[in-house]
């Protein structure tokens, strides 16, 4: 069953905006524009470098490298929950306002900023009366942003609600928890959003994605905890650009995360993924037609780069594609996956129309592949690379049915637009990869898909290109919370193999997409250190 919600924004009517404080010394806030701002969504090519921007998509970053906020020009504005008033300037710590949302009201909205503000929250608890019900139409610049900073420190400024972005630029939300025992954290139609160092918690699985993001680029999730929901910790849908670095994701009755909808351009990398139902990361996975957003209209991921990764007790498979074009997944640890299925997945993602059919109708005539009706799983896999991962599960967690699950063809609905065998093994390589799980019979769950006749991807190439159950993997402690490889074991002195780069040169045309990089190169492991050569299997 395809799973999308639509953000229902109510668009509130500003009454008034407050005088700015003496500080910033601003000239009146112009009125909005009569007409809508420029669209935020990336061009047809990537987007030129900006002040505050990481590298250009085609420039790998490097490993531990966060967003730079670079040079900026902000006033703050000062909020304090116990001793504040919103009868203050809010210039200083002394006169600091008392709700977040009347520091939120002295941002102009509706307008590019020429002054950006940062919001210092002091050391509290914000009950939802203090809070704003949607955050929308601030458009920053990489100059004049909007920060939020919990100004005392990470973790000491605290939201008790949950925050809904609609038609934001460039916000940075810097140390602030967001605990509201619900879904915490939606952003629609944004671009350049940073949540930094923070605590996003859903609860007991209480929300239903504890992080939501669609219709958006250069979304950068980094150093955060975020966990407990019914369905994602963090669920991308229609995200170009970005990142997800440095977290704790965990706690998810469905996938902890994926990226989907026609999301491209994001690296996945030295995150801790665990405690989760359906899997732990997939590229991909069912959308709603009506959802994507051109041109990114056919697969479901593009040029999403999954590396240094720790990802362990999955009820489900640790990492998947479901529908994706050039996915790198490598060098990352899989620790106890798989217990109800398999440790892998590599099968077709999927697509229907939710309702809105003539959009879905418009995207099906400009190229994309779908259509109007509720259409099944269907959507292919092309150049997806499995290379140098370690799949450890010890003995009493082996996954239940397969080491993998790969796909045979299926035949896409008439009239969808996509080829026909709908193939999700088309240019898959599993290679350099130390598989433990289960015992030495363990069935590859080839189900159909890397058949005899597939040069890429076949069991006696899989077996001849892999350690699978030959190799008892020598990590100092992983039960206990330590994955890195015992120094001249079977790991550390085991050679990875050389992973061959992308070419974008078949990549969807009508209508034509962006390309991405085409460096496949790890050149870092998850703690920084540079790895030799091509270094050896793992996150470490």
């Amino acid at each position: 069953m395809i799973k999308e919600l639509r953000f229902r924004i109510s668009f509130l009517t500003v009454i008034s905006v407050v005088a700015l404080f003496a500080l910033a010394a601003c000239a009146p806030i112009a009125p909005p524009p009569a007409t809508a701002p420029p669209a935020t969504a990336p061009p047809a090519t990537a987007p030129p470098a900006t002040p505050g921007s990481p590298p250009a998509p085609g420039v790998t970053p490097g490993v531990g490298e966060r967003y730079s906020i670079g040079t900026i020009n902000v006033a703050d504005i000062w909020v304090d929950p116990v001793s504040g008033s919103d009868t203050n300037s809010g210039a200083t710590r002394t006169q600091a306002l008392r709700s977040v949302g009347e520091a939120w009201r002295r941002v102009p909205a509706s307008v590019v900023l020429t002054q950006g503000y940062r919001i210092q929250l002091v050391a509290g608890e914000y009950p939802e009366s203090s809070l704003v019900n949607y955050w929308e139409n601030r458009w920053g610049t990489a100059t004049n942003p909007i920060i939020l900073n919990a100004v005392d420190g990470p973790h000491t400024a605290v939201f008790r609600s949950d925050m809904n972005v609609f038609n934001t630029r460039y916000l940075y939300v810097i140390g602030v928890d967001i605990l509201p025992n619900r879904d915490a954290f939606h952003c629609e139609q944004c671009s350049y959003i940073l949540l930094r160092q923070m605590e996003l918690s859903g609860g007991a699985r209480s929300a239903h994605e504890t992080i939501k993001v669609n219709q958006s680029n250069h979304v950068y999730i980094e150093d955060s905890n975020i966990h407990g929901a019914d369905d994602n910790s963090i669920d991308f849908v229609a995200v170009q650009y970005g990142h997800i670095r440095g977290n704790r994701i965990h706690d998810a009755q469905d996938w902890c995360v994926y990226t989907k909808g026609g999301s491209a351009y994001i690296s996945v990398s030295e995150n801790e993924i665990f405690n989760c139902g359906t899997g732990g990361f997939t590229s991909g996975q069912g959308t709603g037609f009506e959802f994507m957003t051109s041109p990114w209209l056919h697969y479901e991921a593009y040029g999403i780069s999954v590396t240094n990764n720790i990802i362990h007790d999955t009820e489900g498979a640790g990492l998947g594609v479901n529908g994706g074009y050039n996915i790198l997944m490598a060098y990352n640890t899989l620790y106890r996956v798989g217990s109800r299925s398999h440790a892998v997945e590599f099968v077709h993602g999927g697509r229907g129309c939710d309702g809105d059919t003539a959009t879905c109708a418009a995207h099906q005539s400009a190229g994309g592949w779908g259509g109007t009706g509720a259409e099944g799983q269907f959507i292919p896999s092309k150049h997806i690379y499995f290379f140098n991962n370690i799949v450890y599960n010890p003995a009493g967690f082996q996954s239940r049915w397969s080491h993998f699950s790969v796909h045979g063809p299926l035949t896409p609905p008439s009239g969808s637009n996509v080829a026909n065998p709908a193939r999700a093994d088309e240019d898959l390589r599993i290679a350099g990869n130390i598989i433990y799980n289960g015992p030495v019979d363990l069935d590859l769950g080839l189900e159909g898909g890397c058949d005899a006749a597939n040069p890429t991807c076949n069991a006696t190439q899989i077996r001849a290109d892999n350690a699978i159950n030959t190799i008892l993997p020598q990590l100092v402690n992983p039960a206990g919370g330590d994955y890195s490889p015992v120094a001249g074991g079977n790991v550390a002195t085991r050679a990875s193999v050389a992973i061959p780069s992308f070419s974008w040169s078949d990549a969807p045309s009508v209508p034509a997409v962006p390309g991405g990089s085409t460096n496949n190169a790890v050149g870092r492991n998850r703690s920084g250190a540079v790895r030799s050569g091509w270094g050896w299997p793992g996150a470490y």
